[in-house]
């Protein structure tokens, strides 16, 4: 990647004790160790440090004639027609390769009893695809599910609950662009009202984002620019954003490793502007949600101290990735912790967390 060499005007602010740099230009960059100068958005709309609790288990690997899977993980998550659905990534030993289920139901009661529907059924989904991101593109009037395959990909249908209607997949980039990593992964497509902006991640300490015109989407995505960077492990992947409902902010949620995974969190007041680490959610003692603020329900026994790559459940369920912040839940992945190896074997399920405001 080409270095650009921009000229800083340093303004040293007391936002949690670090030091805002204020780019002469438009920003390329937003370091893991600077906040922005608005003071507004070092608060988010939320009270921090939050608290969670956690179900059990909701959504094991099954395994079925043809597949042979040890892991349900990276969950993309609507409500619609009065059914959540769900689309999530599986390791198939059989196939020796990573690809997607799909499942539906009515109720969270109800999602552990959800028949797992392989979507390499679909004849043109077959092989290496993962990491799922579904959501509703108004402006066409169809659905949209985005993942990995290596290079960002998208497919289209007009009924999620039907896997073997998605389209052929395509690229979002002719060829791979200069400005992304090595190893480009978790996509993610949140939008304003003028543009649509690709968000991924490259397990290098850094989140990067392309953006197209609304009118042109899914094509003429520009060339990515690192938007949050710190240490590896602390911008690691998993990267989700979404607009908080009520209010000019925006929330971009990251996922790091520390003894365990968890998520750090960071606002700003455009898709497109500097993003603000938010003070007493960005550290594994004090994260936006990780193991050391999640308890679990009475009577389940603790079963993860990952708490890793998911979604928080939208209000709706359109492109601009709205959550309302007095109803703040989070499908996320979680493991045994004492069972470790190789990652594609991590035996990875689903459970849900839903913010306590019970005050204890």
């Amino acid at each position: 990647m080409k270095k650009c060499i921009i000229n800083f005007l340093v303004i040293p602010v007391l936002l949690a004790g670090s030091t805002s740099v204020v780019p002469a230009a438009k920003p390329v960059t937003q370091s893991d160790t600077t906040l922005a100068v608005t003071a507004d958005f070092s608060k988010p709309p939320f009270t921090v440090p939050l608290k969670w609790t956690s179900t059990d288990i909701l959504v094991k690997p099954v395994s079925d004639e043809n597949h042979e899977i040890v892991s349900v993980k990276d969950p993309t998550v609507v409500r619609y027609n009065d059914k959540w659905h769900i689309y999530a990534t599986v390791y198939s030993t059989s196939a020796k390769t990573w690809s997607m289920v799909y499942l539906n139901f009515n109720d969270w009661s109800e999602a552990s009893k959800a028949r797992l529907n392989f979507v390499d059924q679909n004849p043109d989904l077959g092989g290496y695809h993962c990491a799922p991101h579904l959501f509703y593109f108004r402006p066409h009037k169809k659905w949209y599910l985005v993942f990995q395959s290596q290079q960002p990909q998208y497919c289209t249908t007009d009924d999620i609950s039907k896997p073997e209607t998605w389209t052929k997949p395509q690229d979002f980039f002719e060829t791979k662009p200069a400005g992304a990593p090595r190893l480009w992964i978790d996509y993610w497509v949140i939008c304003d009202d003028n543009h649509a902006y690709l968000y991924f991640t490259g397990d290098n300490g850094r989140v990067y984002r392309s953006r197209t015109r609304i009118e042109d989407f899914p094509k003429g995505m520009s060339d990515p620019e690192i938007c949050i960077e710190g240490k590896r492990f602390d911008v690691f992947e998993g990267s989700m954003t979404y607009k908080i409902k009520g209010t000019g902010t925006y929330l971009t949620l990251v996922e790091a490793i520390g003894p365990a995974r968890y998520y750090r969190a960071w606002i700003s007041d455009r898709l497109d502007g500097v993003w603000t680490p938010i003070s007493h959610a960005t550290t594994w003692e004090n994260p936006l949600a990780g193991i050391n603020n999640v308890t679990f329900e009475d009577g389940v026994t603790p079963w993860t101290q990952d708490i890793s790559h998911g979604e928080l459940i939208r209000e709706g369920y359109d492109e601009t990735m709205t959550i309302d912040p007095n109803y703040l839940q989070l499908l996320y992945q979680g493991r045994d912790p004492e069972k470790n190896g190789r990652y594609e074997l991590l035996p990875y399920r689903l459970g849900l967390l839903t913010l306590d405001r019970s005050g204890k």
